[in-house]
């Protein structure tokens, strides 16, 4: 399966990319993780709880990110195994293009291969998942480059 998408977020490209390596932010955007830390490797290590179409697991797993062209340009690559469920493998290409100071485009191009239960539900349903998983990652990641609003946290203290 592929993926391709394009992203404006409002922030400098520098910003972008500390924030993308930022295990705090990603921990907060990626749905349903549970935990994420940084490994003596400098990779990711997640756990995450996925519902997709019936089937329902807990994943564990690796991302390797090679920053060798960063800011500009990285590349993941990764796995992850949700026990009878199945496994998911594979790697995204992204690159960085400033549009202006003050904006980024960030695009990717991944792609991923499934197995188990999760290959047996269909590639549309598998496929649909995985765009609105990433439409909520990068509606959240956008997000943090919000101003916070004083007033809102005060309210939400209150509640």
């Amino acid at each position: 399966m592929d993926l391709a998408e394009e992203v404006v977020i409002e922030a400098p490209r520098d910003e972008v990319y500390a924030r993308l390596n930022d295990v705090e932010v990603l921990r907060q955007c990626i749905p349903g993780c549970e935990e994420l830390e940084r490994n003596e490797e400098g990779d990711l290590e997640a756990k995450v709880t996925l519902k997709i179409g019936p089937v329902k697991a807990r994943f564990t797993g690796v991302v390797h990110l090679d920053p060798s062209g960063a800011p500009e340009h990285f590349t993941l690559s990764g796995q992850g195994n949700g026990g009878a469920a199945g496994f998911a493998k594979g790697g995204a290409d992204v690159t960085l293009t400033e549009d202006g100071p003050e904006r980024t485009i960030l695009a990717y191009k991944a792609h991923v291969e499934i197995g188990g239960k999760l290959a047996q539900l269909g590639s549309r349903l598998v496929a649909s998942t995985a765009k609105k998983l990433s439409a909520k990652f990068f509606a959240c990641f956008a997000e943090t480059f919000q101003p916070q609003d004083a007033g809102a946290e005060a309210d939400a203290g209150t509640a």
